[in-house]
């Protein structure tokens, strides 16, 4: 392995929130809105809490953005390794959802279901296809710092 290749082993990531505001009002009395960013990204978010926890509805909230950050990695660890076993894959959309059961403490995202609509060319079979799946989940980098129950229900399509 060379050096260069050595030294990639180790990934960091930043992230910054920032809020301003007051709770002197007590807990109901404050805004939930806060920005977000993630170096070197130039993109900011402005953020809230779940509804449920008097956030506002129209911002996205980190429950959000943990089911957000699973698709996403689940998407391009598919692509890659169906790039790599040479299929065309042409179309992935997914509707993923997560589930907060408050009376299971302590309060965690205990599920996660990724339901990819993955279209690809005609020529493998179903079966390797749902393989590939599988070991883009292995591959997934988010699926394995998660310790929530994840399930993924694949729909595949060949044109």
């Amino acid at each position: 392995m060379t050096p260069a290749r050595e030294k990639a082993r180790v990934h960091r990531y930043q992230a910054r929130c920032s809020w301003r505001g007051s709770t002197a009002a007590g807990y109901e009395g404050y805004g939930r809105a806060h920005e977000a960013g993630a170096l070197p990204a130039a993109a900011v978010m402005t953020l809230s809490a779940d509804p449920a926890f008097l956030g506002d509805p129209t911002l996205l909230n980190p429950e959000q953005l943990v089911v957000l950050a699973a698709a996403s990695c689940q998407l391009l660890s598919f692509l890659a390794v169906a790039a790599r076993a040479r299929l065309d894959v042409l179309e992935y959309d997914d509707e993923a959802e997560a589930e907060m059961d408050e009376g299971d403490p302590p309060a965690r995202i205990n599920r996660i279901t990724l339901r990819p609509r993955i279209v690809l060319t005609a020529g493998p079979d179903r079966e390797r296809v749902e393989h590939l799946v599988e070991v883009a989940h292995r591959e997934c980098f988010i699926a394995n710092s998660l310790n929530s129950d994840m399930k993924i229900e694949p729909t595949i399509e060949f044109r």
